[in-house]
């Protein structure tokens, strides 16, 4: 009968339930002197850590991080000029929660990409989705959205990440059709979703990398106002990965 019932919640989709109750016959010793309400109370928890270790996963995968970062392996030794105060307050994810942007500037190197990819992994584990994109690569598919009439499918699904990280800002010139895109992304996520960028040029240069001042200012507007700032300096720490 036990066996049954373990097939009946597997099929149920009930997995985690189904292995708690398999361990529970397994090691009868251990939970014999258990009361029935805290046996089902144990296969109740153990569901509910098993779906959302499911949804970790699933989120993790569909935000195709450029890099496998971790929020604790990220080096404060590099003299980079990285506040790990600041990096502890931006990994408890309140300013996910609270629609806030973050802008991390610096030369090539700096480890930029990889502490972007950390906080949202570790916005992922909390439950947030999130995409990682080149900008150039993002730019891409909005164009082949526009040729196959699935433009506002993609906007509708951009505007809905919690947390959208964009890659090489400002490292391509921007067309006009790229630049009103660009609107369109920031106007939708504006006071609703977390935008994270990531650039070479310091802040001030971007308005100028844009190359429309009325779109440029509207733009910047959206992104900066709430935005939290890491302006990353000093040499490549690959270089100092090759020197050891």
């Amino acid at each position: 009968m036990i066996e049954q019932t373990i097939t009946q919640l597997n099929q149920l989709k009930l997995s985690g339930m189904a292995r708690a109750l398999a361990n529970q016959f397994e090691q009868p010793g251990t939970y014999e002197g258990l009361s029935f309400e805290e046996r089902i109370q144990l296969l109740a928890d153990s569901e509910s850590q098993d779906r959302e270790h499911r949804k970790q996963q699933r989120l993790l995968k569909a935000a195709k991080f450029k890099l496998a970062a971790n929020g604790q392996a990220i080096d404060y030794l590099h003299p980079r000029g990285l506040k790990q105060s600041q990096i502890a307050s931006l990994l408890n994810c309140q300013w996910i929660n609270k629609a806030q942007n973050l802008l991390l500037t610096g030369p090539c190197g700096t480890g930029k990409t990889y502490i972007a990819c950390a906080l949202g992994h570790t916005g992922c584990l909390n439950g947030y989705s999130a995409k990682y994109y080149r900008l150039s690569r993002l730019m891409l598919l909005l164009t082949q959205a526009k040729a196959d009439g699935t433009y506002t499918k993609a906007l509708q699904t951009l505007a809905k990440i919690d947390l959208l990280i964009l890659d090489d800002w400002g490292l391509e010139p921007l067309k006009a059709a790229q630049r009103n895109d660009l609107m369109e992304i920031m106007d939708d996520r504006h006071g609703s979703s977390s935008t994270v960028i990531i650039s070479q040029l310091p802040t001030e240069d971007w308005h100028h990398s844009i190359g429309d001042n009325t779109l440029a200012d509207a733009i910047l507007d959206r992104l900066m106002h709430n935005a939290h700032r890491i302006k990353l300096k000093g040499e490549s720490m690959r270089k100092k990965t090759i020197r050891n």
